[in-house]
C-alpha cells in the first residue's frame, strides 16, 4: 500500500467465479478479493470497483484499476480518500 495526499495505492489479488463476492483479507503483499463474476468482457473488473466501493465507502468513481485489467493481478487506485488507510491497518499485515 503507498499513500500520498489523497490517493492510495493498493496491490489486489482477484479470485473470480467464487460462490461469493467480498474481501478475504491478506494475500502476501496484496489484499485478497472473491468475485462472483467470470474475468469476461471486463464483468470482473466492473465487479472488483463495485465491492471495493462498498467495502471501504468509497463513491466507484474514485476507485481506478491502474494496471492488470486482463490478470488476477491488479494495482487499484482509490483518489479522495482520508479515512481508507485505517479501513486498511486492519486488513493488511503490513505497513508503508
Amino acid at each position: 500500500m503507498r499513500a500520498r495526499q489523497n490517493i492510495v495505492t493498493l496491490k489486489i489479488k482477484v479470485e473470480p467465479r467464487s460462490s461469493r463476492a467480498g474481501v478475504v483479507g491478506p494475500y502476501g503483499d496484496a489484499l485478497k478479493v472473491k468475485l462472483t463474476s467470470p474475468p469476461v468482457e471486463g464483468r470482473a473488473n466492473k465487479e472488483l470497483i463495485e465491492v471495493l466501493a462498498k467495502e471501504f465507502g468509497v463513491p466507484k468513481r474514485d476507485i481506478e484499476i491502474v494496471s492488470g485489467q486482463g490478470s488476477k493481478n491488479k494495482v487499484v487506485r482509490f483518489c479522495n480518500v482520508k479515512d481508507i488507510e485505517e479501513k486498511l491497518k486492519d486488513r493488511m499485515p503490513f505497513q508503508q
